[in-house]
């Protein structure tokens, strides 16, 4: 991956595998290798990037059980690896973050946390991340690189009086550990399981905002999350402190039940939630040629499913399509603003749903892999996507009505899902579509072995799927 550019207003801990691409010598940018390929869509379907990055256990112990702690009693998540931060501060911090998301900055006071949003001049989507705002100016951006890389590119090129520290993940850090450790804690225990830990009432925090607790002698950061529709904070404080934070935790929370929760089933909890964890970015128009040959060409990763347009805009969405639309605030200017006011005007294109595919479909494709012939694509358990980018064909009557980015199975309510944007026309639970699974013709993707498409029929639902979770995100 390329590494970034650096300016007298950037910091940097370690290298990058976003941008840099025009400014290191040496270093293919985005655009150079779209050039050199002829077309975006063949360049990311054939990339040899990793699919997801989860450099953590797999499993502590199953990940049928570590899926079901969540709900039962209390599950312990490390985040402390698979994301990167970009800590933005400085006098222009709120005003870089605000010129280029759809989400209200009003009232947003150190201490609070937000889902942010970017989108195209058109209104397309390009990433979302959690936003951090730690103190007064200092605000830390946490998630895939996506949007990081969009910021840090506005950030050197539009005079902004910030600085950028940014810290990859721990599969992509050229070499030491995190900046801070992250744990979350989710489930009905986690509450008492806290007070029992900090000997101390744990405060009525409202959601996505942050407190302080003691643990192990060490101011803790907690920011107030949930998942499953259970209470629960994300903690996290300095790198160094980590392992005594950790080993406090472990200790107590053997007489709540709790269990550690490794990458394969921390993986599918966004499928519980109903977020769509990635999106094929809005960057690709000619007024962003200059921020793709910034980029490096293994920036985005890589792009796998059914979906076979040779025109990269059709893989496009909007807040709207993929649930964001309550975040989009027209209290301030940014970029795409009227783009999504004409949106916000207009009756909803697509909407955000749960497919849940039907057992006796999913029972044929794996059942192919015994029997002689090619197989369809091989579903693998629990989460069966096997590029960062997974754009699957939704049909009804054999038209397009939809697009399925994500996909895994579900212990707590058994069933295989997808989470898809869908036409509004179908997008009623109860409707009966198609999932179109595996690629015509197979790509050169590592995770892509010889397989033959099939049709997987599946069935609207609500998103997020849980009722609980549905219940819970009303009240937050």
């Amino acid at each position: 991956m390329a590494l970034l550019s650096r300016t007298s207003s950037i910091r940097v801990r370690a290298s990058c595998p976003a941008g840099g691409g025009k400014q290191r010598m040496g270093v293919e940018s985005l655009e150079a290798a779209i050039q050199r390929t002829g077309n975006a869509v063949g360049l990311l379907r054939n990339s040899t990037v990793r699919p997801m990055t989860f450099p953590v256990t797999p499993e502590f112990t199953n990940w049928r059980s570590e899926q079901q702690a969540w709900r039962t009693s209390c599950a312990l998540l490390d985040q402390s690896h698979h994301m990167t931060d970009l800590y933005v501060s400085g006098p222009d911090a709120i005003r870089l973050l605000s010129d280029f998301g759809v989400n209200s900055f009003a009232g947003f006071t150190p201490g609070k946390a937000k889902q942010y949003v970017a989108v195209n001049a058109d209104g397309h989507f390009i990433g979302d991340a959690i936003l951090f705002h730690l103190d007064e100016n200092e605000l830390d951006v946490v998630g895939h690189p996506t949007v990081l890389n969009w910021l840090q590119y506005n950030a050197e090129v539009g005079g902004y009086d910030v600085t950028l520290e940014r810290d990859e993940n721990s599969y992509d850090r050229p070499s030491g550990p995190p900046k801070v450790y992250r744990y979350e804690m989710q489930g009905p225990a986690a509450k008492a399981l806290l007070e029992n830990l900090t000997g101390e009432a744990v405060p009525d925090v409202k959601f996505f905002n942050m407190t302080d607790f003691t643990i192990a002698g060490r101011r803790v950061r907690a920011l107030r999350h949930g998942m499953a529709g259970q209470p629960g904070f994300e903690l996290f404080g300095p790198w160094a402190e980590g392992e005594e934070v950790l080993a406090a935790i472990l200790e107590v929370g053997a007489e709540f039940d709790l269990v550690r929760v490794g990458a394969k089933a921390y993986s599918t909890a966004n499928l519980e939630s109903g977020w769509i964890p990635t999106a094929v970015p809005a960057i690709f128009g000619p007024e962003m040629k200059a921020y793709r040959e910034w980029l490096g060409s293994n920036s985005l990763g890589s792009l796998g499913g059914s979906m076979d347009s040779d025109d990269i805009t059709d893989y496009y969405v909007t807040p709207y399509d993929i649930g964001y639309g309550r975040t989009v605030k027209f209290d301030h200017d940014f970029l795409g603003r009227a783009a999504l006011e004409r949106l916000a005007a207009a009756p909803a294109a697509r909407r955000k749903v749960t497919l849940v595919w039907k057992p006796e479909d999913v029972a044929a494709a794996i059942r192919s892999l015994y029997q002689t012939g090619t197989p369809a694509k091989y579903l693998e358990l629990p989460k069966a996507r096997y590029a960062f980018f997974q754009v699957d064909k939704v049909l009804r009557d054999s038209k397009l009505v939809g697009l399925s980015l994500d996909v895994g199975y579900i212990v707590n309510e058994q069933d295989f899902v997808s989470l898809a944007t869908v036409d509004s026309d179908v997008a009623e639970p109860g409707t009966e579509v198609t999932v179109l699974w595996g690629e015509e013709p197979n790509s050169g993707k590592p995770a892509v072995e010889r397989h033959r498409q099939i049709e997987i029929r599946a069935t609207v639902a609500p998103a997020p799927y849980v009722q609980e979770i549905r219940d819970s995100y009303r009240k937050s």
